[in-house]
């Protein structure tokens, strides 16, 4: 911070200080996101302090870093005057460049620090719980310098894969030889003037973010659908502590009737009849079953759990009733951001300056994008597209979670693990924390070169056209508004040159697809292949009703279902008022008996038939 503050004339130091003070808040805010994504969703029967430490900081390190490029487009969008077209009086070249610096030096430190975290900390945290064997910790035949030893030899072999990668990226050519004719133009210059080590770390990047881009497709394009259905169609029919007053009640009930059985037959000397047998074993099979049932509504409470979860839960309940609206606003936006990739893709396909020879990079949007308008405008006001984009960024990382959780932690179609609510194993939580590492990356190029492209180079930045009266100066359009154009990479006039400043992350990213154009074919492309599993999954989750799935319940515990889905207004507050409480509403009349009782207790109905 003293650096920034050093380098900022007073004229611009307020502006500059709210920016960077911002982004320390999204940090916190990314930080309790962690947090709360860790405790919640983690197995507590076998949670681990180093696993639970790695996964917060790893998170918390990953939002830091896209949290960045709002910071990125707000900074270098206060050096310029929106309405003038022309560089405020303290923005000098020097102190332009001061700010450039200043986010190289935050991007390539949050970039080491995702790399260092995802692969070689959590690789050795993966081999260092893999590697704890309660026997041996008892028997003392395996002690903390042999587990760590273990854990650090398996890590050698990431710590190889990375030397390999860059010392590819460094001495293989950059692959652009005949970029055509547009790669005259000042903004394709500066991107072309790369050292060799940023040539590098521009192959070792566009390969992670080519990596992410397949995972991003698959589980952030089907979560992005899934997010707002589930949201709208999650509120239950029943509680928790009325599930476990109902379950409490039908196995007090089944264990009387085994009982009475019991008593029966106890004199008999022939034994058990055939048909008591046959009750009792449908008895017992109904016993099992509601225990199994009483178990998991003791986790739905929270039971046995951390404080986060219990408390999180309670925060659930008591916004469960907001759900359905909170659903269909995030449905909204989910098919406006579809409609706005889509159209930036087609016209990127379209108009792009150098097609696939650059990665495909538009000089200048040539349709209305909505979600590109939106950022613009409020840009006008910050922190106000900030917060705009930290909730995008949000909304895009609940999804990947939302994917992730569905489908699973797979190779091909085999899964690996399962990542569930309370139920997540601390292989499966590191696991998923290095796709998400990935996963973040791609949702950095997604959202900087294709839901708000023009927003992400270049910001609210503005250039004038009127020619200057006196050599070296700056143009004036205080008395000619109509002169003043956005900023684009497609300009080549010298006011352009001058004011125009490109964001770092949108000049690192174009730098990638300009110096590997495979990289960029494949990143773009793939944004396609992202929109068709969004229509898919989107379309089939509109048909397909979720349903009260009793049976797999009970037969499979660690399944976990939701206790009950699209019931009617009146029992969903009645399950979010006993959710809050914590205390199951009492039955008055033997009527609702009954109806808990042929809702709950269906394999005691059939034993007495």
């Amino acid at each position: 911070m003293a650096s920034i503050i050093s380098t900022m004339a007073p004229a611009g130091l307020l502006q500059t200080s709210l920016i960077w003070t911002t982004f320390a808040v999204a940090v916190a805010l990314g930080l309790l996101v962690a947090i709360i994504t860790t405790f919640t969703w983690q197995n507590p029967h076998e949670r681990s302090i180093t696993v639970s430490i790695v996964a917060i900081v790893s998170i918390t390190s990953l939002l830091a870093t896209i949290f960045l490029l709002p910071v990125d487009i707000a900074l270098v969008s206060s050096t310029a005057s929106v309405h003038l077209g022309a560089k405020k009086d303290w923005a000098t070249s020097e102190r332009v460049d001061g700010i450039l610096y200043t986010l190289k030096v935050v991007y390539y430190t949050l970039y080491s620090l995702d790399a260092l975290l995802c692969l070689i900390v959590i690789p050795f945290a993966y081999f260092w719980y893999e590697e704890y064997d309660e026997v041996e910790e008892e028997e003392g035949t395996s002690g903390s310098g042999v587990r760590f030893w273990k854990a650090l030899k398996y890590t050698f072999a990431f710590v190889f894969l990375v030397l390999v990668l860059f010392l590819v990226g460094f001495f293989v050519p950059a692959a652009g030889g005949d970029h055509g004719k547009h790669m005259d133009l000042d903004y394709f210059k500066r991107l072309l003037g790369a050292n060799q080590g940023e040539k590098a770390l521009t192959f070792g990047i566009g390969l992670l973010i080519t990596l992410g881009t397949l995972l991003y497709t698959l589980y952030t394009g089907a979560g992005l659908a899934l997010l707002p259905v589930s949201f709208i169609k999650s509120a239950p029919s029943i509680s928790a502590p009325q599930l476990s007053a109902t379950t409490a009640s039908d196995l007090e009930r089944n264990r009387e009737l085994q009982r009475q059985l019991e008593m029966r037959n106890a004199g008999r000397p022939e034994g058990v009849s055939q048909k008591d047998r046959r009750e009792l074993d449908a008895l017992l099979r109904e016993e099992r079953t509601l225990v199994r049932r009483e178990r998991l509504a003791a986790e739905a409470r929270g039971d046995g759990r951390s404080a986060i979860y219990r408390a999180w839960n309670k925060v659930e309940a008591v916004f469960r009733p907001l759900k359905l609206i909170g659903g269909i606003l995030l449905l909204l936006l989910a098919i406006v951001v579809w409609v706005s990739m889509l159209i930036t893709g087609i016209d990127k396909a379209a108009n792009s300056v150098c097609k696939q020879r650059c990665g495909y990079i538009l000089g200048h949007i040539n349709v209305f994008q909505p979600i590109n308008w939106v950022f613009v405008q409020s840009a006008k006001a910050f922190p106000v597209d900030y917060i705009l984009m930290a909730l995008l960024v949000l909304i895009f990382f609940s999804s990947s979670i939302t994917g992730i959780a569905t489908i699973g932690i797979r190779f091909l179609w085999v899964r690996v693990f399962q990542i569930k609510k309370g139920r997540t194993a601390p292989q499966a939580l590191l696991i998923a924390t290095v796709m998400l590492a990935l996963i973040i990356l791609a949702i950095n190029y997604a959202i900087a070169m294709m839901v708000a492209p023009q927003y992400s180079i270049y910001g609210t930045q503005t250039f004038c056209l009127n020619t200057p009266l006196h050599p070296g100066e700056q143009p004036d359009c205080r008395e000619h508004r109509d002169m003043v154009r956005p900023c684009s990479e497609a300009f080549s006039e010298p006011a352009a040159k001058d004011v125009c400043t490109p964001t770092v992350m949108s000049t690192f990213l174009n730098r990638v697809t300009l110096n590997w154009p495979v990289f960029g074919a494949i990143d773009f492309w793939a944004q396609f292949a992202f929109l068709g599993v969004f229509l898919v999954v989107f379309v089939t989750s509109l048909f397909r009703t979720p349903k009260l799935n009793l049976s797999e319940l009970d037969e499979e515990a660690e399944v976990d279902e939701e206790e009950g889905l699209l019931a009617s207004t009146g029992r969903r507050f009645g399950a979010t008022w006993q959710d809050i409480t914590g205390r199951a509403k009492r039955s008055g009349s033997g009527a609702e008996d009954n109806a808990r009782r042929n809702g709950y207790g269906t394999a005691g109905s059939t034993s007495r038939q």
